[in-house]
This record gives C-alpha cells, sequence and structure tokens, in this order.
C-alpha cells in the first residue's frame, strides 16, 4: 500500500500484533528525512513504544528503543534509508505540559518553557538536517512546535469479548493506526513504501 495523497489527508492502517506495529515503524522510518517531526498518540499500552521500536529498527539503530517517559528523551544515532546519518531524538512528552502556568500563560507557553528548560525547544522547532524527532504523546505541542509533521494516531480496540459500553480498552487485538501527513514536506511521499 502507498500513500502518496496530499498533505492532511489521512491514510488508516489495521496493525493486528506488536510485530506488525514494529514493521510499521521501520516502514515509517523508510521514509522519513532529516529535520522530520514525528507525533505519536494514543492511550496507554496503544503501542507507541513498540511503533518507536520498529522506527529505530528503520534507522538501523542497534541499542534498545526503550520508554523515555522517566528520562523525558532520548537521543540514539542510526542511518537513513540512503545511508547518511540520522539522529533520533525519542521525546516522551506524557510529564511535560502540567498545570504550573505564570501569569498570564497559556498551555503552549507552559509547554515552550518546560522544553527549553529541557534544552529540547530549539531542536524541536527546527530540526537539525540529520535529526528526527519522534515524539510519544505530543499531540498537545503540534500547533506550538512542528508545523510540518506526521500524526500517528493509534487507536486500541475496546475488548471484544464484551457488550458493556463501559468495557475496558484491551491490551489484545488489532490496532487502527491513522497517519497524517501535515504540512508540504510530506507531500508525495510513499509512507508504507
Amino acid at each position: 500500500m502507498s500513500d502518496t495523497t496530499s498533505t492532511n489527508t489521512p491514510l488508516t492502517v489495521d496493525v493486528p500484533t506488536g510485530d506488525d506495529m514494529r514493521a510499521l515503524g521501520e516502514r515509517i522510518a523508510r521514509a522519513a528525512r532529516g529535520g522530520d517531526v514525528i507525533l505519536l498518540s494514543g492511550p496507554l499500552g496503544a503501542g507507541k513504544t513498540t511503533f518507536a521500536q520498529g522506527f529505530g529498527r528503520g534507522l538501523g539503530i542497534a541499542g534498545p528503543i526503550v520508554s523515555p517517559t522517566f528520562t523525558i528523551a532520548r537521543e540514539l544515532d542510526g542511518r537513513f534509508l540512503d545511508g547518511s546519518p540520522a539522529h533520533l531524538v525519542h521525546v516522551d512528552a506524557y510529564r511535560l505540559g502540567g498545570n504550573a502556568y505564570a501569569p498570564g500563560q497559556d498551555a503552549t507557553g507552559r509547554l515552550l518553557d518546560e522544553l527549553e528548560s529541557l534544552g529540547l525547544d530549539e531542536e524541536l522547532e527546527d530540526p537539525g538536517e540529520n535529526t528526527v524527532i519522534l515524539m510519544e504523546w505530543g499531540e498537545q505541542m503540534a500547533a506550538a512546535l512542528a508545523p510540518e509533521r506526521l500524526e500517528v494516531r493509534i487507536a486500541r480496540p475496546i475488548d471484544a469479548g464484551t457488550s458493556d459500553p463501559n468495557a475496558e480498552l484491551t491490551g489484545d487485538g488489532t490496532r487502527i493506526v491513522t497517519l497524517t501527513p501535515v504540512g508540504a514536506t510530506w507531500r508525495g511521499r510513499d509512507l508504507l513504501g
């Protein structure tokens, strides 16, 4: 399946297993270029870190890709498909954006302040020519930081064995992944090649 759609046209993919999620991440990594920002969203346990593992594998990163939840960001080096160096900044924004606002400050301002204190603001606003930002829980920062981005939304199924409308999300089953390219830099890229 390929994506040669225009900007902002979502592409939906069913992903039945963790291995398939890693394979999807690897395929997206093959379409990645320096300067890209990829935002992953979905509920806890949806497969964001599993996707990131495949993305790292697609960049030839030898080290393990683990959730950066407590470190906020991990930096890893690999190679793009063309052999050029790739620098991956894997960010987990789950703990960012608290409610300790300065007087008159909005949520975007608070996020930017937190990113600046971590030294990530400039890198996220303008990634280097060999840098790719892969941000879990980054949807709240999209408008503030990344006018050009790929949004990867992962929906997790409700337990299919129940008709209870209050059923819990389950760790099992097919994920529904929606890829939404935003901005001209994503136009015409084959995301699933």
